[in-house]
């Protein structure tokens, strides 16, 4: 019998004798052992140790109703990308480290490296942009336009209450190539606001900015450029905490005076619309910065685009927001749900963020080895987050979901009839019907007709010894219990043309 002799704090030693035996120095970490001491094995005369029954902080299982709420939205979400022309890609879970090192600023501590693996340094992929922008210089692609939906991997402090996650769905649009300035910008958040509409989760609004106009406004504040990009990063946090904190943030640990975060300040605390665009243009500081002058031309043009598209009601330019990882390099966009009104929850429910992304024209020319630069534009939707909030709806209106799609159960009244029921169901099969009966040689009807209720099945095709006799199937519309005799050979069609939609 395996026994783990606690050592010092932190380690077991195995003692079996099954089990060499083993010197302290090569005794087992207690994290890596999976066991927790003085609990008794399932069935154990003695007791013993078991294994820890849980998922990893961060993650979770997702039963059959909440599978199929997912694949609810990512269904409604892949419609609206195929409805833009995108097509699906698909990039290993695992990349070089070294590809995804120096992509992310602050952001890269979330990064999980994994020990050596047969001479590679590797990681788990942090989002979908990256490994996107390494498939096209290692293709030599210089115009796409793909979605990819995948999970990536966060070694994050999980707000699992608020849709965060270590593991988690990424949902991606982007359009890769040179084309006229903010035309694939604009359908991006066209295709925001169209999502977010046809989930109905409530209201929103799109903040957009651009790193240009941000890197304009640090360079008329003072700011060196090599702190531009460690700035951006608190700015960033100005939808998270109040001004007073993030301007603590700038002089305490970033090193900026006062009077440039002051100044600094003056500028990331407005939004507006076209309106504030036109102010910023005729600013005596701005309209001399290069940057910025570029940032806020493409900006009007973008809004003129969007004014196109009917959705400026939803758009808001906002010159807080940052968005922190370091590959952007002009516009930026970030989709926030309003507070949520709900007649079945008490407490609006808060996500945060649930869309964002942006103009990334350098990122393809790191890969590349003579350095060609792709602009790529691209959106993010964050699923997760969506999905703890219709989960919540659901379970506070006591929504019954269908887990399966089974249209028939194939049924007996009497005994003795198994071989009925397995030529009958299998005709069902072969025709394309989604079809199931219960894995018992006699079952009582009344138990089969129950199944039909609990698990949502519109009909049932029962199948006794007078319907064998006369050559037909008695075909039961489980909600209203109405029975019609179907002859055998036209019970497909008729199945058929009772579930057409």
């Amino acid at each position: 019998m395996l026994r783990l002799v606690p050592l010092a704090a932190g380690w077991l030693l195995p003692v079996g004798p099954a089990v060499p035996r083993l010197s302290p120095a090569r005794a087992w970490p207690l994290p890596y052992s999976g066991f927790l001491p003085g609990r008794a094995a399932a069935g154990s005369a003695g007791g013993g140790w078991r294994p820890v029954l849980k998922t990893p902080k961060g993650t979770r299982d997702h039963p059959p109703a909440h599978t199929v709420l997912r694949d609810r939205l990512l269904a409604a979400v892949v419609t609206c990308f195929k409805r833009h022309g995108a097509a699906a890609i698909d990039t290993p879970v695992l990349e070089l480290r070294e590809t995804l090192m120096g992509k992310y600023g602050e952001e890269a501590k979330l990064i999980y490296e994994l020990q050596d693996q047969g001479g590679e340094l590797l990681a788990l992929r942090y989002d979908l942009t990256v490994p996107f922008a390494r498939y096209l210089a290692m293709n030599k692609i210089t115009n796409m336009k793909r979605y990819h939906i995948a999970k990536v991997y966060r070694r994050d402090n999980p707000a699992t209450t608020r849709g965060r996650y270590r593991e988690f769905y990424q949902c991606d649009f982007d359009i890769a190539g040179q084309f006229d300035p903010m035309i694939p910008d604009a359908e991006c958040l066209k295709i925001v606001h169209e999502i977010l509409s046809d989930l109905q989760l409530g209201d929103f609004v799109i903040k957009v900015n651009d790193r240009r106009i941000l890197n304009g406004i640090f360079a008329v504040c003072g700011i060196p450029e090599s702190k531009f990009i460690t700035t951006c990063c608190t700015v960033d946090k100005l939808d998270k905490v109040p001004w007073e904190e993030v301007r603590s943030e700038m002089v305490g640990e970033k090193g900026l005076s006062p009077e440039a975060a002051d100044h600094i300040g003056e500028y990331v605390q407005l939004h507006g619309g076209l309106e504030l665009i036109e102010q910023l243009l005729q600013d005596p500081k701005l309209s001399q910065n290069k940057l910025a002058k570029e940032g806020l031309g493409d900006m009007k043009l973008l809004f003129e685009y969007l004014t196109l598209f009917g959705i400026t009601g939803k758009i808001s330019f906002d010159l807080s927001l940052a968005r922190g990882l370091d590959y952007y390099t002009g516009v930026i966009f970030e989709a926030v749900l309003l507070q949520q009104e709900n007649e079945h929850v008490e407490e609006p429910v808060s996500v945060g963020s649930v869309a964002g992304g942006g103009r990334y024209d350098g990122l393809v020319g790191m890969f590349d080895p003579k350095g060609r630069k792709v602009p790529c534009v691209g959106v993010s939707i964050g699923i997760e987050r969506i999905f703890s909030i219709l989960e919540q709806r659901m379970k506070a209106s006591g929504e019954k979901v269908r887990t399966t799609e089974t249209q028939v159960l194939v049924a007996t009244p009497h005994k003795h009839l198994l071989a009925a029921r397995l030529k009958l169901i299998s005709e069902l099969w072969g025709a394309g019907i989604k079809a199931e009966m219960l894995y018992k040689k006699d079952p009582k009807l009344l138990k089969q007709l129950q199944y039909c209720e609990d698990t949502g099945i519109p009909l049932a095709a029962i199948v006794g010894e007078q319907e064998l006799a006369d050559g037909v199937v008695k075909l039961r519309d489980v909600a209203t219990r109405v029975e019609v005799d179907i002859p055998r050979e036209k019970l497909v069609d008729e199945i058929r043309r009772r579930l057409e939609p």
